[in-house]
């Protein structure tokens, strides 16, 4: 059995982590893991806790979707919990469909937390997804922040995504729905080869007797998420020393003082600037390429100019380092028309 520790059955201790908000949403798929968390916050809620709503997201993917959803709500009415189906419209997507699943999955949970005026948006997410999402980047040559996985808490805009289950196993989550007399329903996309997640696990399966199985993937994910906490208050330190000027549309600083900074250090800020500046974060492929050329242009007192994710990243004759948005491609020129058109 994986995963850091037996399931807490008191509530307060397991919902700590969520802090002391007055209305949580639980998302439910219906599955063991979501059931578990939908009970385990009724407890919560009856024992002083916040008020607690729940709701299932039908993609509409696959028959049976809404008959799921559906026997979803009526689980979270015998606790005593008001819950709504959030329905995926629209054209479905022809390629990376979990990714956008996924995708409109939490916007749909963010825009109905916020219309019920909920603080923190609850999931069911166990030890067994983070050792998947830490093989998944494994295997894409993800840095240190990659491998530290998923964040137990981290706050989205106006609220709070707390994932209280993220260090226990999943078997532990359907015993404890076996102990309380709770169905639940099997997702068939789960074994569905089509999909990343059962590539995974089966390659799971064949990496434990290896030594690399769901408890050293974890262990590796706590190191690495160990190591990110350092590197984000040493980039914090760095920016504190940098000064620089930032604005809507600009950061600058003085070059010079990025000599001795570690390349993580260097990739990191370039990272956020582009991130906050271009199109959103950039893949570290790409980035580790820019990087490189703004470090040389440093050390040499030369200068470099890059484009990457809709950001122009530039080492100046002046000696300062500026991200700011790209300037829109020219169109190219038009053809002149055929001779006799017409």
């Amino acid at each position: 059995m994986s995963g850091d520790a037996p399931l807490p059955l008191d509530p307060m201790q397991l919902f700590a982590c969520a802090g002391a908000p007055a209305r949580v949403l639980v998302a439910v798929s219906g599955g063991p893991d979501s059931m578990a968390l939908l009970h385990l916050a009724a407890r919560w809620r009856d024992l002083g806790g916040p008020k607690v709503h729940a709701a299932t997201v039908d993609h509409d993917l696959r028959p049976g979707s809404r008959a799921e959803a559906e026997q979803a709500a009526l689980w979270a009415q015998a606790l005593d919990i008001p819950h709504a189906i959030l329905t995926w419209t629209g054209e479905r997507p022809k390629t990376k469909l979990q990714e956008r699943a996924r995708a409109a999955r939490y916007r749909l949970l963010e825009g109905f937390a916020r219309e019920i005026g909920a603080e923190v948006l609850l999931t069911g997410h166990h030890a067994d997804d983070q050792a998947e999402t830490i093989l998944f980047r494994l295997l894409r040559g993800s840095g240190v922040g990659g491998l530290a996985a998923m964040a137990q808490v981290s706050q989205r805009g106006g609220y709070r995504l707390v994932r209280p289950l993220l260090h226990h196993a999943k078997a532990d989550l359907i015993a404890f729905c076996g102990s309380v007399g709770q169905a639940y329903v099997e997702d068939p996309s789960n074994r569905d080869p089509r999909f990343a997640r059962t590539d995974l696990k089966r390659l799971l399966a064949l990496l434990e007797p290896e030594g690399l199985g769901t408890d050293a993937l974890l262990r590796l994910g706590r190191r690495a998420a160990r190591a990110e906490e350092a590197l984000r208050a040493s980039l914090a330190d760095w920016r504190r020393r940098l000064a620089p000027a930032v604005s809507e549309t600009r950061f600058e600083c003085e070059a010079a003082l990025l000599r001795t900074a570690p390349m993580e250090i260097l990739l990191r800020l370039l990272e956020a600037e582009i991130s906050r500046l271009g199109d959103g974060a950039p893949r570290l492929d790409r980035l580790e390429r820019l990087a490189a050329g703004v470090s040389a242009a440093i050390a040499g007192e030369g200068v470099f100019a890059g484009t990457l994710a809709g950001a122009l990243v530039r080492v100046t004759r002046r000696g300062r380092l500026t991200v700011a948005p790209a300037p829109p491609r020219r169109a190219p020129p038009c053809a002149p028309p055929c001779q006799g058109a017409g």
